[in-house]
């Protein structure tokens, strides 16, 4: 089977902590035209409290989802530190037993994680939301594995519909959060959220390409 050790994959969430690191500024700059601009400070200081305490350790790919899902719930401000909590720590749980996660794993992984996401948030793709970004790329993902695609080719179309997604949010009005109250002037503007989710995704898929 195609795929990578679950023991191994370490580097694939040192991957996303560097991309959320990097993208810090600009993730702020974008929440702050119709938010209040502490997306990118919120998520930094979330994946760098994950890399600081666990970066050196061994621990597995679902492992790490758990432990930086449980950073992102408890210490972190906003409401994107339950969503991504939630998001993490539900992939680690269905992907627990996986010793080699291949595209079908991965795919039930974060499909559990959207589901588990919808059953807390009324947000819905067309929302303005980082659904718009998460529903297409798992669902993209979904499809590949049930064609039996090649993984890496999978993971690109998933990166592919995720930057889609993310684009989309531009030309809606957002129905939750505080840019919710700018009603029709939040259009024009990407959703903070789904830009990190893009990031997130990307650097995600780029990391497990490294070790296919």
């Amino acid at each position: 089977m195609e795929g990578f050790s679950n023991a191994r994959g370490k580097s694939v969430l040192l991957a996303i902590v560097k991309a959320v690191q990097d993208n810090k500024a600009y993730l702020g700059e974008i929440d702050g035209l119709i938010g209040d601009g502490d997306h990118g400070m919120n998520m930094n200081k979330g994946v760098t409290l994950f890399a600081a305490r666990y970066g050196s350790k061994d621990i597995s790919f679902t492992d790490g989802l758990e432990l930086l899902g449980m950073v992102l719930l408890g210490e972190i401000g906003g409401s994107m530190g339950p969503i991504y909590g939630t998001i993490f720590t539900e992939m680690a749980r269905t992907g627990a037993g996986f010793d080699i996660i291949g595209l079908n794993e991965l795919s039930h992984m974060m499909e559990a994680g959207l589901r588990e996401l919808e059953d807390i948030v009324e947000a819905k793709v067309g929302d303005k939301t980082l659904i718009d970004t998460l529903s297409p790329a798992v669902y993209t993902l979904k499809a590949e594995a049930g064609t039996g695609g090649c993984f890496a080719q999978a993971l690109d179309r998933m990166k592919a519909a995720a930057k889609a997604g993310q684009d989309s949010t531009r030309d809606m009005a957002a129905k939750h959060g505080r840019s919710s109250r700018l009603g029709e002037r939040s259009r024009g503007v990407l959703d903070a959220g789904a830009v990190s989710c893009c990031i997130i995704l990307c650097a995600m898929a780029d990391g497990i390409k490294e070790l296919l």
